[in-house]
């Protein structure tokens, strides 16, 4: 883990965030969230590279997104496992990230634009799920979809702060819970509101 850790932020440390903006791109180098439109916003840098560290990726992994929003985090995600699926609500965000991800090179992601509370089930079960949008509680669509022995990163809470939960399911799909850190995202809009 460590030196998957390493590399990872490595990799981060190099990324341009002012990539991922149409806006506010003066401030990319700032370790805070900053607005990309649609009442959405773009990572805290740490928090980005903090919630990738933990979701413990693998080679092999194949991970779904939740909240594709600039393709910022789905880059990260992309760079260090075997495919990604992501979900985005918002078709302008969807289209730019997608010209963006592609613009830069990865072709083992895939998009679809839709409501994420209900995940991806075609593709399922994943190995690892990445959610950035707070849920008032976790969906129990995305608890089905994370294959035995994989890891969910996944904020949870009132709209005002949340707990940034590691959720891993073991091998008989038992579950356990992990509080990380005290986060503030936007909602994840629909039935987890």
């Amino acid at each position: 883990m460590n030196s998957r850790r390493k590399e990872i932020t490595a990799y981060f440390e190099e990324m341009d965030r002012s990539f991922f903006m149409d806006t506010h791109k003066e401030f990319a180098g700032l370790d805070q969230a900053l607005p990309i439109g649609y009442e959405q916003t773009i990572s805290q840098p740490s928090l980005v590279l903090e919630m990738t560290v933990a979701l413990d990726l693998q080679p092999d992994s194949k991970v779904l997104e939740i909240g594709t929003g600039s393709g910022f985090q789905t880059a990260l995600l992309a760079e260090f496992s075997q495919t990604v699926y992501t979900v985005e609500r918002i078709e302008d965000l969807h289209v730019r990230a997608k010209e963006r991800l592609a613009e830069a090179g990865f072709a083992n992601i895939y998009f679809k634009l839709a409501d994420g509370s209900f995940g991806w089930s075609e593709h399922a079960p994943y190995d690892r799920i990445m959610v950035t949008a707070a849920a008032s509680k976790v969906p129990e669509e995305l608890i089905e979809q994370l294959s035995n022995g994989g890891k969910m990163v996944i904020p949870v809470g009132s709209p005002m702060v949340q707990e940034l939960r590691l959720i891993a399911k073991d091998a008989d799909g038992k579950l356990t819970s992990k509080v990380l850190n005290k986060v503030v995202f936007v909602r994840l809009k629909g039935k987890y509101e």
